[in-house]
């Protein structure tokens, strides 16, 4: 794991966590080990760790791939790889410019739907990590983000299913604080 989080880690550079005075690794690590507390294999504790490097940075499938190839076998290499790839947004607002962030979130949660089952319990611990910091950090963000995150896991059904259980709490819990908030606000 070390080594994947060096790679994943020198991939994202310099990135900071947008609120919090961290390296950003440490988010994709946190993914990774809710991940692992559920007993989940290499390749897919090993996407955890990657799962924004071919989103975030200019890193390439090729040379995911090949690092990969260094540690795993060619099969477990090419799962690992498959999984960030299913990972990655595609309706982004360089690839879709004239299309507003509503519509593109509800076509990658639509795209979303259809990922494996373990690309989705990846996806559900990366909404767990992130969405207690967006609550505390901006609230106002934080609304749009809940309900994005909602019409996510409203439509990902083939995860684990304690993951998708914990995230739809954690969902709950964050809306009723982020309320709690707006009303003393």
């Amino acid at each position: 794991m070390r080594k994947i989080a060096a790679f994943a880690d020198k991939a994202h550079g310099d990135q900071q966590r947008k609120y919090a005075e961290e390296r950003y690794i440490e988010h994709p690590l946190r993914v990774m080990r809710i991940c692992k507390s559920y007993g989940y294999p290499l390749p897919v504790l090993a996407a955890a760790i990657l799962h924004d490097v071919l989103e975030d940075t200019d890193t390439t499938p090729k040379q995911v791939k090949e690092f990969l190839a260094t540690l795993m076998n060619e099969r477990d290499a090419s799962h690992t790889l498959a999984l960030v790839t299913e990972l990655t947004d595609v309706y982004t607002k360089h690839q879709y410019p004239r299309v507003n962030r509503r519509r593109r979130k509800a076509m990658e949660a639509t795209r979303m739907e259809i990922i494996s089952a373990e690309a989705q319990t990846i996806k559900y611990a990366d909404i767990i990590d992130n969405v207690k910091e967006i609550v505390e950090h901006d609230p106002d963000f934080a609304a749009v983000f809940l309900r994005e995150c909602r019409m996510l896991v409203q439509g990902m059904k083939k995860g684990n299913t304690n993951m998708r259980e914990k995230t739809i709490e954690v969902l709950k819990k964050e809306m009723k604080r982020l309320r709690t908030h707006s009303m003393y606000s």
